[in-house]
C-alpha cells in the first residue's frame, strides 16, 4: 500500500495530540487576537488568567493564558480542557474547535469546510515536523542557510499555515521545505511571441543562460526545439516545477503545446532546494547560480503561490531602484552595509484566453514564469552565516530556542544581544523609509540575519517585487520613479506605509520572538520594546533633518490600525476566486506598546 511506512510512522496518537493541543492554543490566542472571540476571565494568579470559552450550554472551553503586550495573548497549550456540564476532558481536536466556532466567529459553510482541510493539512505537516529527526538548536546555530529553512514551522500567525490545497500526500513528501529533498527543475522553450523577458542593464538573456545552464545543456535544449521542427534563436528557456508542469501547465497551455509554442526539454542537472515560501529554490550543485523563484498554483496561507504577471515583468526594475538607493546612499552602503539579492531577471508568459477574460480570477494570471534572484551566498563574507528571521522563532526538540543557542554562543546577555539586532535590522529599514518613503515587508521569511561570532552583523532584504511599496507623498527623492513602476508599486499613505514595518515586522515576527524571550525567562517584553523604541530614537537622532518624517510616519501612536491575517480567510475573503490577492483584513485597532517610549527622544 502507497505510503504505509509514513502514515504508521508519523500518525501516532500521541503525536496527533500534542499537534492539535498546540494548534488549539494558537487558534485562541489569535483568534483572540482579531478579536473573533470572547472569553472571559474567570480566575486569576500572578500574571496568568483562567479563560473560559463558551460554546453552548452543554459546552465550553477553559484554558489558561498570559495576556502580552500588543493585545497579545500566549495560551498554554497543556492546561485546554473541554468542559460539559458533568465532564471535563483535555482538548485534543483543533478540527472540532473549528466547527465549534463556525456561528460564533460567522463562518460560512464552505469557508468552514475548506478550512477543515487546510488544518488537517497543516496538523499532518506539524506531526512530521514533531516526529522525523531534527537538529538541536546548538547545531542549527552552525547549519547552512538553505538547510535551515527545512526545520522551520511555517507562519506564526496565520493557524493555518501548511495547509497546500492542490499538493496530495506524494507532492507534499516530495516538495514541501520540511523534507528537504533536494529536486532538479524541468526547462521548457517558450516562443518569444508568448513571453517576454527582462533584466537588469548589462545582463542580457545570453548571459543569464551562459551562467544557469553548461554548454552541454544549451546544446541539448536547442537540439530538442531543431528536432521539433522550430528555430531555437525563437524560444526563451525557462525552468518550471515539476508539480506546476503536470498540475497546470499541460491542463492550461494545450493549445500551446501542440502548436509548438511551448515545447518540454529535458531535466536540467542542478540539484535546488525548496525553501519557506516552497516556490523559492536555492542552487545546492553551485551556490553562486541564482535562486530560483517559480509559480506554483497551490493554496497556501491567503494566495495562491503564482508568480504575478504585472510584477514579473518589471522586477529587475524594482531591482535597480532598490539597489539604486543604496548605491548613492553612505549610510547603506558603509555604514549599514545592508545585502540586496537583486531578482536580476524574469520571464514572463501570459495565457492568452485567460488575460482576455475581464476581472478572471488572479490563479490564471500567474501560472508561469520565472524570476531568478541573486544568491545570498555572494554577499556573505568570511565567518558570516545567514538565517532567515523566522529561524529566530525556532523551538528544537527538546524545548530549546535557536536564539538561546545564538546568545549563548556569541558571549553577550541577551539584552546586548537584542541591541546590536534591533540596530542592524532597523536602521536600514528606517532609513530606506524616512529618507525615501520607500519601505519593504520585513517578515521573517523575506528578512535575513547575518551574524557573525553568533551574534548580529548585518541585514540582508529579499523579495522586493512583492514587498516593495511607496509613499503616497510628494517626495524629491522618488521623483524619477517611473510611471510604470508606480502603476505596479502600492502607494500607501502614511500610516498604510508605516504599517509594513509595525505589522509585518513588530506583529507577525517580533510579538512572538518577545515572547520566547520572556517565556525563557531570558528577557522581560517590557525590556525588549524598550530596546526596540531606543533603536529607533537612536535613528532619528542621528538624522535630525528628516524630523518631519518621523512624524509622518510615526511608529509612536497610541493605537494602530489591527491588521488581521485569520479573519481575512475566516470572515472576509473566505475561498473567493477573485481578480485580485486578497490583502490583510482591518479590524479595530492594536495597542502600541511602544507608545509609553515616545518621549524618549527627548532624554
Amino acid at each position: 500500500m502507497l505510503f504505509k511506512n509514513e502514515v504508521q510512522e508519523t500518525f501516532k496518537a500521541s503525536t496527533w495530540k500534542e499537534a492539535n493541543q498546540k494548534l488549539i492554543a494558537k487558534m485562541l490566542a489569535e483568534y483572540m487576537y482579531e478579536d473573533m472571540i470572547f472569553p472571559e476571565i474567570i480566575s486569576s494568579e500572578n500574571h496568568r488568567h483562567v479563560y473560559e470559552l463558551v460554546i453552548s450550554s452543554g459546552k465550553k472551553y477553559q484554558y489558561q493564558a498570559e495576556p502580552r503586550l500588543f493585545n497579545s495573548f500566549d495560551v498554554k497549550w497543556w492546561t485546554i480542557e473541554k468542559v460539559g456540564n458533568e465532564t471535563s476532558s483535555e482538548a485534543e481536536s483543533a478540527i472540532e474547535l473549528l466547527v465549534d466556532l463556525q456561528e460564533i466567529i460567522g463562518m460560512s459553510p464552505e469557508t468552514t469546510g475548506h478550512l477543515i482541510k487546510e488544518l488537517n493539512a497543516t496538523l499532518i505537516a506539524d506531526a512530521h515536523l514533531m516526529t522525523e529527526s531534527s537538529k538541536t538548536s546548538d547545531e542549527l546555530l552552525n547549519t547552512d542557510y538553505a538547510e535551515i529553512e527545512g526545520f522551520m514551522k511555517g507562519h506564526p500567525w496565520i493557524t493555518y499555515n501548511k495547509g497546500r490545497i492542490g499538493f496530495g500526500y506524494d507532492d507534499y513528501l516530495a516538495y514541501a521545505p520540511e523534507h528537504q529533498q533536494e529536486i532538479r527543475l524541468s526547462w521548457i522553450a517558450v516562443h518569444h511571441k508568448l513571453a517576454s523577458f527582462q533584466s537588469v542593464e548589462g545582463l542580457t538573456y545570453q548571459d543569464l543562460l551562459e551562467k544557469e545552464l553548461s554548454k552541454e545543456e544549451r546544446e541539448s535544449f536547442t537540439g530538442e526545439v531543431l528536432r521539433a521542427g522550430y528555430d531555437p534563436s525563437e524560444y526563451y528557456f525557462l525552468p518550471v516545477h515539476d508539480w506546476q508542469w503536470k498540475n497546470t501547465l499541460i491542463q492550461n497551455f494545450p493549445e500551446e503545446l501542440a502548436y509548438g509554442s511551448i515545447i518540454p526539454l529535458a531535466e536540467g542537472k542542478d540539484k535546488y532546494l525548496p525553501q519557506q515560501s516552497i516556490r523559492t529554490f536555492v542552487n545546492r550543485s553551485s551556490k553562486e547560480k541564482y535562486h530560483v523563484k517559480l509559480p506554483m498554483s497551490i493554496l497556501n496561507t491567503l494566495v495562491y503561490r503564482g508568480l504575478p504577471a504585472e510584477r514579473t515583468l518589471i522586477a529587475p526594475k524594482v531591482t535597480q531602484l532598490i539597489k539604486g538607493i543604496y548605491d548613492q546612499d553612505a549610510f547603506l552602503k558603509e555604514d549599514c552595509r545592508v545585502i540586496l539579492p537583486g531578482e536580476n531577471a524574469s520571464i514572463n508568459v501570459d495565457q492568452k484566453h485567460y488575460t482576455a477574460v475581464k476581472d478572471a480570477p488572479y490563479q490564471y494570471l500567474e501560472m508561469l514564469g520565472t524570476i531568478w534572484r541573486e544568491s545570498i551566498y555572494n554577499y556573505l563574507e568570511e565567518g558570516e552565516q545567514a538565517v532567515t528571521l523566522a529561524a529566530l522563532l525556532h523551538e528544537d526538540h527538546d524545548g530549546k530556542p535557536f536564539i538561546k543557542s545564538a546568545v549563548e554562543a556569541s558571549g553577550l546577555k541577551t539584552d546586548e544581544w537584542m541591541q546590536q539586532f534591533f540596530k542592524v535590522v532597523m536602521d536600514p529599514l528606517l532609513h530606506y523609509l524616512y529618507q525615501y518613503g520607500t519601505v519593504f515587508s520585513p517578515h521573517g521569511q523575506n528578512t535575513i540575519i547575518v551574524l557573525k561570532d553568533a551574534k548580529p552583523h548585518r541585514l540582508a532584504i529579499k523579495d522586493f517585487v512583492d514587498d516593495v511599496n511607496v509613499t503616497d507623498q510628494k517626495f524629491p527623492e522618488l521623483d524619477g520613479l517611473t510611471d510604470e513602476l508606480k502603476s505596479v508599486l502600492r502607494t500607501e499613505p502614511p500610516e498604510g506605509l508605516t504599517q509594513f514595518i509595525f505589522t509585518g515586522l513588530f506583529i507577525c515576527h517580533l510579538r512572538y520572538l518577545s515572547h520566547i524571550l520572556e517565556n525563557h525567562q531570558l528577557l522581560s517584553e517590557e525590556t525588549f520594546w524598550r530596546l526596540l523604541a531606543e533603536s529607533i530614537h537612536d535613528y532619528q537622532d542621528r538624522f535630525p533633518q528628516l524630523e518631519k518624517r518621523f512624524e509622518l510616519f510615526d511608529f509612536f501612536k497610541p493605537e494602530m490600525t489591527k491588521l488581521c491575517l485569520n479573519r481575512n480567510r475566516m470572515v472576509d475573503y473566505g475561498y473567493a476566486d477573485g481578480d485580485d490577492r486578497p490583502h490583510a483584513s482591518e479590524f479595530g485597532t492594536v495597542t502600541n506598546a511602544l507608545a509609553q517610549y515616545k518621549e524618549a527622544a527627548k532624554r
